[in-house]
């Protein structure tokens, strides 16, 4: 009988609610965190030429393809601001939020290996890919920086440094916005992967959508700037490039809605993510 009342019995089971962040568990896998964004930088530059430099020249060329399409040929003005810097700052700030969405759009089927073979909070993939773009937007802005300061000198731009406070805001805005996109599109792609193909396609017309290589001011019929600003992306765009360069259209308004539905796109994509993990070995 003694032996009897001191077995124990181990039930393992799922323990993860639809709405469960787990945060406390997510910060000790922490060093985990650093592990892979430090992982994923160095693997997304690993055998090539000219290694991290393409943060910089990426959006460089970009940059001056759309100035002599859209400011050149099209005519399209940009405020005022120089059209080099408008558009790399632009780019700056559409890159981090493509990059995060598209990122961790194949969280489930690129990490599968590792995690069929280890536990580890989830979470903590789609974050790393996040901090890992928080890195190389940092390193874009050098450039930008580099532009700003020339054309600053010769009185071309304005720019709204005490506004600078809210970088690091629009940075959570548009990573959780990202991620949660990127996470429901992994999901659903460890049942139906011919959803990876429209992923690309969605994220470049989503950028046409978005106030990226054109400014707000350029639309004057009313029912094309309401979709425009209904468009949860448009508003951090906005609100980086009136920090940035001292133009930009903000409404109070469409601020809010814009977190609002960042704040719901990241809690539905936690559900789905909580509730596909506990499968998704079974699909992938």
């Amino acid at each position: 009988m003694s032996e009897l009342a001191n077995t124990q019995h181990v039930h393992i089971s799922s323990r993860h609610r639809l709405l469960e962040l787990n945060l406390k568990e997510v910060w000790r896998y922490r060093d985990l965190i650093v592990l892979f964004t430090k992982r994923n930088f160095v693997v997304s530059y690993k055998q090539t030429i000219l290694g991290p430099a393409w943060i910089f020249l990426t959006p460089l060329f970009s940059s001056i393809v759309q100035a002599f399409v859209f400011g050149g040929i099209a005519g399209i003005k940009t405020d005022g601001v120089p059209q080099l810097l408008f558009y790399l700052c632009g780019n700056a700030v559409w890159n981090f939020f493509s990059t995060c969405l598209t990122g961790n759009a194949g969280t489930f089927t690129e990490n599968a290996y590792v995690f069929g073979k280890v536990y580890f909070p989830r979470l903590t993939t789609p974050i790393s890919n996040v901090l890992t773009n928080v890195v190389r937007f940092g390193i874009q802005m050098i450039l930008v920086m580099l532009f700003l300061v020339y054309f600053l000198a010769a009185g071309a731009v304005s720019p709204n440094w005490i506004a600078w406070l809210m970088i690091p805001v629009e940075l959570l805005h548009l990573g959780l916005l990202g991620m949660g996109c990127g996470i429901i599109v992994s999901s659903l792609t460890t049942k139906y992967r011919d959803l990876t193909v429209l992923v690309g396609f969605g994220v470049s017309l989503w950028m046409y959508l978005t106030p990226v290589v054109y400014p707000m001011s350029t639309l004057n019929v009313d029912w094309m700037r309401t979709i425009l600003m209904l468009n949860p992306v448009t508003m951090p765009v906005e609100v980086m490039r009136y920090a940035v360069l001292g133009v930009g259209t903000i409404h109070l308004g469409y601020y809010a809605l814009s977190w609002a539905v960042t704040l719901l796109v990241a809690l539905l994509g936690v559900m789905i993510f909580n509730k596909v993990e506990r499968t998704f070995m079974d699909t992938v």
